[in-house]
């Protein structure tokens, strides 16, 4: 991928920095959202026989639960990216211990990239709005997933702390994060990797805080700023006290009782991976996996 693809506001170090960071608890709103995503599965007629979950430290472990419950029979995969003490993290987290009769009465649990074309879903919860390179993440998904699979995601879109981009604006402050992905564009690149039959929606949730400092632990525990501008330095503790009063000025809502109140776009998202084409032109390169799968669709 070019440089030129690359989200034009992210640093990409910054992003990877960030990825790799260990989480020690998924966010609040992380898990809400999961929840309201594995609601959409109802939508999804075909029951999945293995499914893998992509980041769940930071995506919501009480979602990965709910997946689940709703797949109770289906052999889970547990892709965790972030690094080696995520992965350990992880197995520790989601491992059956040796002494539980699920381990060998239940459905199978892995842990680890998953092979190519190997899965009927991949389950992506609010990871892709930080990626340095989403475009490639996609494809990860798309090269993993089996013909017929589906993947399901969510992230944040550019209404998020639409409050807060303002607040800095008016302040004459560098600012406060990087732009977020609208649904279409995402619909594009899933188009772009291969997809087939993306479906796009997405909703606007308003969360409260009784005080500033409140607010400002919530963003952090949500992710960092990646904007290529940002405030290069150290802030200093006026600032900090500049903010949080200018906080407490501009969004404080008496409609909700006086909290302060921040906006947050949620997108979701699925698509499923067709069976492969092979562009008709003078020259064509098959991967022989897509050629395997052809062949066999041909002998149906």
């Amino acid at each position: 991928m070019s440089e030129q693809q690359l989200p034009p506001t992210i640093d990409p170090n910054a992003a990877e920095r960030w990825h790799a960071l260990p989480a020690a608890t998924s966010p609040w709103l992380h898990e809400e959202i999961a929840r309201r995503m594995q609601d959409r599965l109802q939508w999804m007629t075909a029951k999945p026989g293995n499914w893998c979950d992509w980041d769940p430290l930071r995506g919501g472990t009480q979602g990965h639960a709910l997946v689940q419950q709703r797949f109770p029979e289906a052999m889970s995969q547990i892709t965790e990216t972030s690094s080696p003490k995520g992965q350990q993290q992880a197995q520790e987290l989601f491992g059956k211990p040796w002494w539980n009769l699920s381990r060998w009465s239940g459905p199978a649990q892995q842990f680890g990239m998953p092979q190519d074309a190997s899965v009927e879903m991949l389950w992506a919860n609010m990871a892709l709005h930080t990626a340095a390179n989403p475009q490639a993440l996609i494809a990860q998904w798309h090269r993993a997933l089996a013909v017929d699979g589906y993947v399901m995601f969510s992230c944040l879109g550019p209404d998020t702390v639409r409050e807060l981009h303002s607040l800095y604006a008016d302040m004459g402050w560098p600012v406060p994060g990087h732009s977020m992905t609208d649904m279409h564009d995402w619909g594009d690149m899933l188009v772009h990797a291969g997809f087939a039959e993306p479906v796009m929606d997405m909703e606007r949730v308003t969360l409260t805080f009784a005080t500033p400092e409140r607010l400002l632990q919530e963003l952090r525990e949500l992710g960092r700023n990646l904007h290529p501008q940002r405030f290069p330095a150290l802030r200093g503790r006026g600032f900090k006290q500049k903010l949080e009063s200018a906080l407490a000025e501009r969004l404080t809502d008496s409609a909700q009782g006086g909290q302060l109140a921040i906006t947050f776009e949620i997108i979701y998202g699925h698509a499923f991976k067709p069976q492969p084409r092979v562009a008709v032109e003078a020259n064509s390169a098959v991967s022989l996996d897509d050629m395997r799968t052809m062949l066999r669709k041909g002998r149906q």
